[in-house]
């Protein structure tokens, strides 16, 4: 196999499955999807390594399905990162203009101002995103290069991570023979897949609700303005169902994937479901009414704190273009349903558009975040002010980070 120049791999990496997606750019910038490999992710849980071992496993299976199916070697990658540690909040920098037209440098130095907040030592900055520059009080400037004034500001959005969640993430490519080019913050990755244009300047949510977690995040005039993660996803129903109709876990997630339904009201009330029991007992005959009574008021309570969350920043009003879902459990019945009643907005169901090659493959929310991935790293987005990390700057900087968290301690 060979190793081609022009490919970008994503490698989403979650608590229920470790994804790998291999994109090749074609003449115009148009990507391909040429490979897919997905694996059951077994050292993660609510989007954190738990397990090294396992997950370097998982990984290396999931790469090896994806080499096999694209015909090349994959040797770098960027890794996605969720879980509950995630914290993202905005900030200002200002400066003064040296020779009264703004070069490169005066960006980077506003930037860098915009990012000297003081960030506790067991955190890592993620991303550093420019949502806006203003020159003299003029805002709404998104591109400031070359143009006249003697004051330069700069409205970011800063993502940070745990520093040992990331670093295990690194370390678990690494001894899987992977180099990380970046870690990208899952929803933003998501965005890159399913999101218009259109939608990123009106108003717009992503809501990503995966096996472990739930993220969110809010783009507005063509950048991010918000970023939350909970640790609570598509798991919780799997649990409430097994303890529900009390049978095994790898027998509720089968039953929520065939049977699932989030919305009573679209259960006709003759439907059966055949539900295994425990101990060798018999199998028993359901209602699939009594399933989906299980799994609604989860469904609402994610959505709930969704709502929570949303109703806590000042874009509440904004959102015009309403709540794009993705992840696995987005395919469900009835979900996008629930979660129109209890945000009260338009829903839709997010699924990766412009991109070529196995589109009938990757045409599912489940997708979203791998190819969300290689389109980030297509688009080099690194260049827009996020920070562009090689991947041993990358490892140093957070083994950095940890040396002076625990010299802290001790």
């Amino acid at each position: 196999m060979g190793r081609k120049e022009n490919l970008m791999v994503g490698l989403d990496i979650g608590t229920t499955k470790i994804c790998a997606i291999v994109g090749e750019i074609k003449d115009g910038g148009r990507i391909d999807i040429i490979g897919i490999g997905s694996h059951a992710s077994r050292g993660l849980r609510k989007g954190v390594v738990v397990n090294i071992e396992s997950t370097v496993e998982s990984i290396k299976k999931a790469v090896e399905e994806a080499e096999l199916m694209a015909g090349v070697d994959i040797k770098a990658v960027y890794a996605g990162i969720a879980g509950g540690h995630i914290k993202g909040f905005n900030s200002r920098g200002v400066i003064a203009v040296k020779d009264k037209e703004i070069s490169k440098s005066d960006m980077d130095r506003v930037i860098d101002a915009a990012r000297a907040v003081a960030i506790p030592l067991d955190r890592e900055v993620l991303h550093i995103l420019p949502q806006e520059f203003i020159i003299d009080n003029q805002d709404g400037i998104k591109e400031p290069l070359g143009m006249s004034g003697v004051r330069l500001e700069a409205e970011v959005h800063i993502v940070t991570g745990a520093v040992t969640s990331v670093q295990n993430i690194i370390k678990s490519c690494h001894r899987a023979d992977l180099e990380v080019l970046d870690i990208v913050l899952e929803p933003l990755a998501s965005g890159e897949a399913v999101l218009t244009q259109e939608e990123k300047d009106l108003g717009v949510a992503v809501v990503d609700v995966g096996g472990g977690t739930t993220d969110i995040a809010i783009f507005l005039d063509g950048s991010i303005r918000h970023t939350a993660v909970f640790a609570i996803g598509g798991n919780h129903l799997t649990n409430d169902i097994a303890v529900g109709l009390r049978t095994p876990s790898t027998e509720a997630e089968k039953i929520k994937k065939k049977y699932g339904c989030a919305l009573t009201s679209l259960v006709m009330d003759n439907e059966t479901i055949e539900v295994p029991s425990m101990g060798g007992r018999a199998p028993r005959v359901l209602s699939r009414q009594v399933l989906s009574e299980i799994i609604q008021p989860r469904a609402e309570e994610i959505f709930e704190l969704v709502n929570r969350e949303i109703r806590k920043t000042s874009y509440e009003e904004m959102i015009a273009s309403g709540i794009v879902l993705t992840g696995g459990t987005a395919i469900m019945e009835g979900i996008p349903e629930v979660a129109e009643d209890v945000l009260d907005l338009p829903v839709r169901r997010g699924k990766p558009i412009n991109i070529g090659g196995l589109v009938d493959i990757v045409n599912s929310p489940l997708y979203a975040t791998g190819v969300g991935l290689v389109l980030y790293g297509a688009k080099g987005v690194g260049a827009n002010g996020t920070i562009k990390f090689t991947d041993e700057n990358l490892f140093g900087r957070v083994l950095g980070r940890m040396k002076e968290w625990v010299g802290e301690l001790f």
